[in-house]
C-alpha cells in the first residue's frame, strides 16, 4: 500500500488553510495529488497557499470562509463543488487562541473577559461543529467521507493560562468521538471522523507565550514545555503530514473516533 493510497484525486477541504500548520498540510496534500480547497477567513492567506500548490502543478482553490457563519460555510461548499467537485475529506483546522483570553501577570482569571473566552471557545469548537454539519450532511448524502478535526495537547493535558482554548479543544475531542459514532450508526458506515492532537509547534497564535518578542529566546513557559517534551524540541509543521495522510487515506479504513497525539512524547511524560 502506497503512502498516497486514498489521497490522489480526492477533493480535500481545509478550514484555517491559510495558517502555518494547515497551510503545510494543504501544500503536502497537493503534492500527493489531492485537489485542495484552502478555506480561510483571510482570503489573501488562502490565495497564497493555493497559489503555491498550483505553482507546483497541483489543483487548488482558495475560498474565503468564516467558520462561525453557517451561510458562509455553505457558500464555500458550493464553491468547492463547482470548482473541484464533491468534497471527500474535511480537515477542520480553523482555530487558535488570543492574548485577551489568556491569564497572566497582567490578567487574572477573575478578570478574564467572557467575550474573549467565548470567542476562543466558539472559534475552536463551534467552528468545527458548524463545518461538520455543512460538509457532513453532504457526506451522508453520498454515503462516504472523512472528517479530520484538529485538536491539541491542551485537550489532553490542560495547560495553564489558556483556559478557553483548553476547554474548547477538550470539547473537540469529545465531539470527534460523538460524531464518529453518530454518523456510523445513523447515516453511513462509510464516514469516518478522527482527530489529531498536535503538541507544541510555533505558530502566530502561541508565539507570544513561548518566545520573547524582543529577543526571540524561549520564555519560562517555552523552556518548561521543552523540558517536558521527551524529544526536547518543538515540532516542525511537516511532521504532522504522515499522520494526516494515514488518517484520511485508505490505510486507516477501520479507524474512527480516535484522537492521535503528535507531540514528541509530551502526553506520555509525567515530569518525573
Amino acid at each position: 500500500m502506497t503512502a498516497t493510497n486514498g489521497i490522489k484525486g480526492r477533493v480535500i477541504a481545509l478550514t484555517g488553510g491559510g495558517g502555518v500548520l494547515c497551510g503545510t498540510m494543504a501544500r503536502a496534500l497537493g503534492r500527493l495529488g489531492a485537489k485542495v480547497a484552502v478555506l480561510d477567513l483571510l482570503e489573501q492567506a488562502a490565495r497564497k497557499v493555493a497559489g503555491d500548490i498550483q505553482a507546483s502543478g497541483g489543483a487548488a482553490l482558495a475560498v474565503k470562509c468564516d467558520v462561525l457563519d453557517k451561510k458562509s460555510i455553505e457558500a464555500a461548499l458550493e464553491c468547492i463543488n463547482d470548482g473541484l467537485g464533491p468534497v471527500d475529506v474535511l480537515v477542520n483546522g480553523a482555530g487558535g487562541n488570543k492574548k485577551e483570553a489568556t491569564t497572566g501577570t497582567d490578567l487574572s482569571f477573575f478578570d478574564l473577559p467572557v467575550e474573549a473566552a467565548k470567542f476562543v471557545f466558539d472559534l475552536n469548537f463551534i467552528g468545527t461543529l458548524l463545518a461538520c454539519q455543512v460538509f457532513g450532511r453532504r457526506m451522508a448524502d453520498r454515503d462516504a467521507g472523512v472528517i479530520l478535526n484538529v485538536s491539541s495537547m491542551a485537550a489532553i493535558r490542560p495547560l495553564t493560562k489558556v483556559v478557553g482554548y483548553s476547554a474548547a479543544k477538550a470539547a473537540v475531542n469529545n465531539f470527534t468521538q460523538w460524531l464518529a459514532v453518530h454518523l456510523c450508526r445513523n447515516y453511513s458506515r462509510g464516514i469516518r471522523v478522527n482527530a489529531i492532537a498536535p503538541g507544541f509547534f510555533l505558530t502566530e497564535q502561541n508565539r507570544f507565550l513561548l518566545t520573547d518578542r524582543k529577543t526571540g529566546n524561549l520564555t519560562e513557559r517555552g523552556k518548561t514545555i521543552i523540558e517536558h517534551t521527551p524529544m526536547g524540541r518543538f515540532g516542525e509543521p511537516d511532521e504532522l503530514i504522515g499522520t494526516v495522510v494515514w488518517l484520511i487515506g485508505d490505510a486507516s479504513k477501520f479507524v474512527t473516533g480516535t484522537v492521535v497525539p503528535i507531540d514528541g512524547g509530551f502526553s506520555a511524560f509525567s515530569g518525573v
